[in-house]
């Protein structure tokens, strides 16, 4: 009796080959248009309103020129490094990995002609890299952040941000002596993508994992959501986990909208339960596709960011403009201010409607407040140019629509939001 014969089982797909071919001709031509833009018409007005001391440093060319970063955010021990390590598809210089708390810092990992460690107090001074928005953190978080040098195709496209396995409890939290949800809140905002990684064994999200979550509320159209070591279970195991994960990530995120989770498990061991590797290979495919659509959007990716930012410049300097018209020419300066700060809830909706601001741009109220407690003299702050605002006003309206459509080529997103609309 000839033997049946067993299903042919889907090929684990590889990292390299997610990748297309980008025409970098255009991607540059944007890339420097963006900087000549934010030069001439956003950084003078965020300089003038001191949007630094209260936000994010100014933008460096370097910023914009970056490759695509991928931000990896997890507990201790859920496969961050290892799920890099299937990535790059070798070891990397730095690299730690076992079951207790390994990685105790930042690392960058980013591709080179020869294998090396950067520290983190060269990278930070380095003008033609993306990381000199880090030296306020100074030398307490710079001794912890150094760079991984691989010469791997995987990272000719993209940036791997490895990040210290997240703590569980205060105690394990106090020797960390910089901060670290302000950290991730600088790496979250110039990341192309935020991986969350979940251990299929260990779903519980820890206070400072909830935390640093929070940060990423601002960026939730970044966020994917990856559940490890998904090998290691049964499929009746694997769905009741899924959904464990999905009951505590709403919680917690806090928002209408499902946030995508794919399933895996990226380790260089064979998978324990083979019942699941049809699914798990096709969920790698998804995610090494997602991660290979990075490159070809970057600059819209960039587009959509100095949008973003300019709106939030915008709303800044007006809501200085109006705390400093409610200041005293006089006496009484220090009094008036410290009534400003204590009502600031109310001040941002009465300058929302004087200005006709929408109140979804207007920035988080503790740290605003916190960050404007910190000034002497609000009326110090020069008046307003509402030169300046117009000229923003004319980078949203007028210069980001003709970048948009040098990027309505064939492959990209925004290429085929315009099909669609045209077919309907």
């Amino acid at each position: 009796q000839p033997q049946p014969q067993q299903p042919q089982q889907p090929q684990t797909p590889s990292a390299e080959a997610a990748f297309a071919q980008l025409d970098e001709n255009v991607q540059n031509e944007i890339f420097e248009t963006l900087k000549k833009l934010y030069k001439r018409k956003v950084r003078p007005l965020e300089v003038a309103m001191k949007y630094g001391h209260f936000h994010s440093p100014p933008l460096s060319p370097a910023d914009f020129d970056a490759k695509p970063m991928v931000l990896l955010l997890g507990q201790y021990s859920v496969g961050k490094t290892s799920f890099i390590r299937s990535l790059v598809q070798r070891d990397f210089p730095g690299q730690r990995i076992g079951p207790e708390p390994t990685t105790d810092r930042f690392t960058a990992i980013m591709h080179g002609a020869e294998d090396r460690l950067l520290p983190g107090h060269a990278l930070a001074m380095q003008s033609d890299r993306p990381f000199q928005g880090l030296q306020p953190f100074g030398n307490n978080f710079l001794t912890k952040f150094e760079g991984a040098e691989v010469d791997s195709p995987f990272l000719r496209n993209v940036t791997l941000i490895d990040t210290p396995g997240v703590l569980s409890g205060e105690k394990q939290r106090m020797g960390r002596d910089y901060d670290f949800t302000a950290v991730m809140s600088w790496f979250a905002e110039r990341a192309d993508m935020i991986l969350v990684l979940f251990d299929a064994h260990k779903l519980d999200i820890s206070d400072e994992l909830k935390s640093a979550l929070d940060v990423l509320r601002p960026h939730q159209d970044k966020v994917r959501v990856l559940l490890n070591k998904a090998d290691m279970v049964t499929p009746q195991q694997l769905m009741r986990v899924y959904g464990a994960l999905m009951w505590q990530l709403g919680k917690v995120l806090n928002t209408p909208e499902v946030c995508r989770v794919y399933l895996g498990s990226f380790w260089d061991q064979p998978m324990q339960v083979n019942e699941n590797h049809a699914l798990l290979v096709r969920e790698k495919e998804d995610l090494l596709g997602e991660l290979g659509g990075l490159p070809r959007n970057a600059a819209l990716r960039r587009i959509n960011e100095l949008v973003k930012r300019t709106r939030s410049v915008k709303v800044h300097a007006y809501i200085i403009h109006y705390l400093r018209k409610q200041m005293p020419y006089t006496f009484g300066k220090k009094e008036k201010q410290e009534r400003l700060i204590a009502r600031l809830d109310r001040e941002f909706v009465n300058c929302a409607r004087r200005y006709g601001l929408p109140r979804g741009d207007f920035p988080d109220l503790n740290k605003f407040r916190n960050a404007l407690m910190e000034i002497k003299d609000i009326s110090k702050f020069p008046k307003l140019d509402k030169s300046m605002v117009y000229e923003m006003d004319r980078v949203l309206s007028n210069d980001i629509a003709k970048l948009l459509e040098q990027c309505a080529v064939p492959g990209n997103l925004y290429h085929s939001e315009q099909q669609q609309q045209q077919q309907q």
